[in-house]
């Protein structure tokens, strides 16, 4: 339940809660505020900066690539920095190395003309929505191993370089799974943090069909629906995913059972930036002149789809500085962004943008 109004921004205790407050808003502020501060005095911005808002990152920025081409000259640039992407800890200083990409589809099951009476046709005609539960629990095995042909094939080997980085960062499993009131779950293989940043995944946001008005009626369902989407890791391409997980599901779906998809395709791959990209090394000086330590790397689990389009269709590499917190309840009820956060950034983005105007324009590697 929301303790205050998603769009009513309520200041309490330290922080800003609104719907969209520990996403990229409170991040975006501090950014224009910073640039602002540093175009407001004259010879006092260390690089040349263009300013680019994009307000579709939560549906895979579809118009983006039509822009992109039709202002390339416009967006030509060294590199990008993001506001999003946020941090990994609350206690622990980190920056953001990439984030995963994401493909999504859509599937409907028919499995008759229309619907009926349960209780006339109950136990001789397939209930469509029972269909649908045994499709999408096809996809994974009892532990959560991805059961999908090809699905993997490509994905980015967690080699004990990657593992190693990505056990720096202290992190409290059982914690984690109280906070989400949830037990644990997942491939055995690998360690929570890994599964959850550095595997892909293929998840069912949603499943209807029937009878879902108040009160009963005893209908089995002709038809069901489900969307789904999958994140990906370096190595996949969106387009074989969305291919492999068609193909699982009808290789899966039995006779007498009819299967439509509709899905955009295409998707978003992920990104990453090289361990010794000029931005990070950047980023990593002034967090650690900031905090006192060296800032662990993470990888991000959501998706940026403005980072992979940058770097594929124009050849600049992005930096996610986002300051956003994980507990921040980003996408629900009493999501909220610190204040203190605010602050921070108005001390290391100018160290930022400082450190990033002592570099040439040869030293940022191309895409």
């Amino acid at each position: 339940m929301a303790d205050a109004p998603p769009f009513e921004p309520t200041l309490r205790d330290g922080r800003l809660y609104a719907r969209g407050a520990s996403d990229v808003k409170g991040s975006t502020l501090v950014a224009v505020e910073t640039i602002g501060a540093f175009l407001a005095v004259e010879g006092g911005c260390p690089v040349n900066v263009k300013l680019f808002l994009e307000g579709e990152e939560e549906v895979g920025s579809p118009s983006l690539p039509a822009l992109i081409e039709k202002h390339r000259d416009l967006l030509a640039a060294d590199a990008m920095l993001s506001a999003d992407g946020g941090r990994a800890s609350t206690s622990v200083p980190t920056v953001n190395v990439g984030c995963r990409g994401i493909c999504a589809l859509q599937v409907a099951l028919r499995t008759a003309a229309k619907d009926a009476h349960s209780g006339r046709v109950g136990g001789a005609v397939r209930n469509a929505l029972h269909e649908m539960a045994r499709l999408v629990a096809s996809l994974h095995d009892d532990q959560g191993r991805i059961r999908v042909a090809g699905f993997l094939d490509g994905a980015m080997e967690i080699t004990p370089e990657i593992r190693a980085e990505s056990a720096a960062l202290p992190f409290d499993e059982a914690g984690w799974y109280a906070d989400l009131g949830a037990a644990p779950y997942g491939d055995p293989d690998y360690t929570l943090r890994e599964r959850i940043t550095l595997r892909p995944t293929v998840e069912v946001n949603g499943m209807w069909g029937g009878y879902t008005g108040a009160g009963g009626k005893t209908v089995l369902p002709c038809e069901a629906s489900a969307k789904l989407t999958m994140r990906l890791v370096p190595g996949q391409d969106p387009a074989r995913a969305q291919a492999t997980v068609r193909a699982h599901l009808e290789t899966h779906c039995p006779p007498g059972v009819e299967l439509r998809f509709d899905y955009r395709p295409g998707g978003t791959r992920a990104f990453t930036l090289d361990g010794d990209h000029p931005l990070l090394t950047a980023a990593e000086r002034v967090t650690e002149r900031v905090h006192g330590v060296r800032p662990v790397r993470t990888r991000a689990g959501g998706t940026v789809p403005i980072t992979t389009m940058f770097q594929e269709r124009l050849g600049i590499d992005s930096l996610m500085f986002g300051l956003a917190m994980p507990d921040e309840d980003a996408h629900a009820p009493n999501e909220f962004f610190r204040l203190s956060s605010l602050e921070e950034g108005l001390r290391t983005w100018p160290l930022l943008l400082t450190e990033l105007g002592r570099l040439t324009p040869a030293e940022f590697p191309r895409g």
